[in-house]
Parts: structure tokens; C-alpha cells; sequence
């Protein structure tokens, strides 16, 4: 993997390098209705050297989904756990992380659909207890392509370990809101782009606001059970994966030198509750990708929302980078195409569905590395996004 390759992606895709000790790999992997003679189908040959060796020094599992017209592919790879050494369940539950978001942009604009929310009315409309005048211009579009310019909130601990020390702490989305809202703007509203959870925290506020019901509930009732997605739900304030799942690992540093592999498996998820707390199987999210890109999620006329960058001269914060996220969504061009997609991590799990527009070719993998929340690009992910649809263009 050249340097160019791993730089575009890593700025595109928010993944992490993982590092930890080897164990002895299972490999599973079928492939569909691919011909030697349909340049267009899926590389079995470059998909299954994504997934080879695993685990390995950044991951301990994989689980790996292509379809489209162009073809289908599957592949599941690594172990279960690193004590029994089985094999990974393919079929297995995970923490979706930001893939979160892509759910809750749904459920937004779909009451924008229905008239219940006005996506250029200011959120202070809409939460006036919470929304100080600071932040009075800040608009319902802003929070959903992260160009509200409000600061992240306020949570303990930074390094991995001080992280693990509250990984059982209970967050309540109004106090994480309200610590955020506290503090100084980065930006005029609209001005860049700073992707943040923050932002949908908000959304899931006034998602309750609105409907006068829980966001789990609602999400549940306007796109969990709609679709069929039997494996994926809200896990609230329960740190535990309910029904079958490989487990996840995160490597941390020893005092003398050298790292130590703990099981990360059972970890709350409060902080990020409508930005990334959903836990959801490789088959469902494909399932939904299919149909959120068919427009039987959202309306065609809001789903252009999310196939929609910010308007003008728009940056990202901090680096100038021009603006890669719509409502729920992020842009990347790879192999000569436009892949939309969301990548997401929660600690021993990351996470992606990415699509051409056309569904010609999707890609939904759940990779168990070792360090998911760590800088840059985890290397297995990185190879399958790119075994699936190529190197990112100049």
C-alpha cells in the first residue's frame, strides 16, 4: 500500500492503526456471482488478501460484505475470542460507532420530510431551554453536515487508559449537550466543517423534542423494524452486546514497555448515544444501505440531503480540507468513482458502509482492531476499502 494511498483515505475515512500480539488465524471466506470474464465483479483474489493472516498485530477478526449489480462477495476471517481460538462468527453482532450517525440523519429527515422539522430553522427554535443565544443562528442543516461550529463536549479521561477507568460511567445526552453549549463557538455557523459528535447529540434531542418520544424508540419505529433489522438496536445504558458477537480487544501500554491486550467487549457507549452507540450486524447494515440509497428510507426529495455537501467555500476545521460530509454522510473518490459512505469506531470495533450512488458496487465490514479509537488509518480496513473498490484518485 503506497503512501498516497494510505494519506487520501486516512483523511476521508476515520479508522484507527491497531497494534497487538499475533494468534493463530482462521480464514472463512465464499464468493458469489462472480465470472473470471466481468471486469466489473468483485476481486475475490484482492478481498481474500485483505482478510488473510488474521488475526494478527491490528485486528482480530473481520467480517466482510460486497454486493451491488456488479456482484456479490463474503468473507469473514480472524476468531471469535483469543482464549477459545474459534473461528469468527460471521453472523455476529458489533458496535457500529459513527455508522450511527447515517440512522439518525435518517430519522431527521424524514420529519423534515413530513413537515415536523424545518432543516433552515434555527435548533434554539426548537430547543429553547438548551440552546443559549450564543448559538441562536446555528440551523437544524447545520448540525446534520457538522458546520454548526459548536465545540465537543466535555468528557473524562483522554489517553486509553484513563478512558477504560470510566468505561462503565453513565453520560445523559442534555448534560454533554449543555457542557458543549457552554463554551465559545470554533466558527460562525456555516463557516467550516468540524465533524463532532456534538452535532448528534443535538439532532437526537430535538428528534425528542419533536416527537415526544425516546430516540431509540423512534429510530426503532421509522427504521429498525420498517426494514427488518433484526440484528440492530439502541443499547442505552446496558455495556453489553446481547446476542451472539466476536469479541473486541484494545491494546494499551505497560509501565515497563510493551503493550497488553485487554477484552474491551462489555464497554458502555452513553457519550455517543445518537452519534454512535447502535450495534448492528454486517447483513443488516447492507440491507439498509440498499434501501436508504433506493430512497425506501428516506424521501428523494430530503435523501438529496445526504448526497449534498456544505454550500460554498466550505473547510474542514483546522486542516482546510474542503468540506466531505453531508447529512449522515461522507464522499471519497476511489477507483474512479464517488463512494458515499460512513465509517464509525467504538473501542475493539470499526466499522463501514460505503456505496457507489447507483448500488453497482457496496461495502459493509466490521474489522475487530486492536486500537479502533488510535490516529490514522487501520490497515485492514484501509485494504478492504480498497480491494473493494480501489485506490483513492489523485
Amino acid at each position: 500500500m503506497n503512501a498516497r494511498t494510505r494519506t487520501a483515505l486516512a483523511a476521508a475515512l476515520i479508522l484507527g492503526i491497531a497494534v497487538g500480539p499475533p494468534a493463530p488465524a482462521a480464514l472463512a471466506t465464499a464468493d458469489g456471482s462472480r465470472h473470471a470474464a466481468d471486469a466489473h465483479a468483485p476481486d475475490s483474489a484482492a478481498l481474500r488478501a485483505a482478510l488473510a493472516g488474521l488475526p494478527d498485530a491490528g485486528a482480530t477478526a473481520a467480517l466482510v460484505r460486497v454486493g451491488g449489480t456488479d456482484g456479490v462477495w463474503r468473507g469473514s476471517a480472524g476468531v471469535h475470542d483469543l482464549a477459545s481460538g474459534a473461528p469468527a462468527d460471521p453472523h455476529a453482532r458489533f458496535r457500529a460507532g459513527s455508522v450511527t450517525k447515517v440512522f439518525t440523519a435518517a430519522v431527521v429527515l424524514q420529519l423534515a420530510a413530513e413537515h415536523k422539522v424545518d432543516l433552515a430553522r434555527t435548533v434554539r427554535s426548537y430547543l429553547p431551554d438548551l440552546v443559549p443565544a450564543a448559538y441562536g443562528e446555528v440551523t437544524v442543516r447545520q448540525l446534520l453536515d457538522h458546520t454548526s461550529g459548536i465545540p465537543a463536549a466535555e468528557l473524562p479521561g483522554t489517553t486509553p487508559e484513563e478512558r477504560y477507568a470510566h468505561r462503565f460511567d453513565l453520560h445523559d445526552p442534555r448534560d454533554m449537550a449543555a457542557s458543549a453549549l457552554a463554551e465559545e463557538p470554533e466558527f460562525a455557523p456555516g463557516g467550516q466543517q468540524h465533524y463532532l459528535n456534538i452535532n448528534y447529540t443535538l439532532l437526537g434531542l430535538l428528534t425528542e423534542k419533536v416527537t415526544g418520544r425516546p430516540f431509540a424508540d423512534e429510530a426503532a419505529r421509522r427504521v429498525l423494524r420498517p426494514l427488518g433489522l433484526r440484528d440492530t438496536y439502541f443499547p442505552g445504558a446496558d455495556p453489553r452486546i446481547s446476542g451472539p458477537h466476536n469479541h473486541g480487544y484494545q491494546s494499551f501500554p505497560l509501565p515497563g514497555g510493551g503493550t497488553e491486550l485487554r477484552d474491551v467487549t462489555v464497554w458502555g457507549a452513553t457519550e455517543s448515544w445518537a452519534a454512535g452507540d447502535l450495534i448492528s450486524s454486517t447483513a443488516d447494515l447492507e440491507r439498509f444501505v440498499r434501501a436508504l440509497f433506493r430512497g425506501r428510507v428516506v424521501p428523494r426529495p430530503q435523501l438529496a440531503e445526504m448526497f449534498t455537501l456544505p454550500a460554498g467555500p466550505v473547510r474542514q476545521y483546522g486542516s482546510g480540507e474542503p468540506a466531505a460530509y453531508s447529512a449522515g454522510l461522507s464522499v471519497i473518490t476511489l477507483g474512479g468513482r464517488q463512494v458515499w459512505g460512513k465509517t464509525g469506531s467504538r473501542w475493539g470495533y470499526t466499522t463501514a458502509i460505503a456505496a457507489t450512488r447507483d448500488l453497482s458496487r457496496t461495502l459493509v465490514y466490521s474489522v475487530n482492531a486492536t486500537d479502533a479509537k488510535g490516529e490514522g488509518m487501520n490497515p485492514r480496513a484501509l485494504s478492504l476499502m480498497v480491494a473493494a473498490f480501489g485506490e483513492p484518485s489523485a
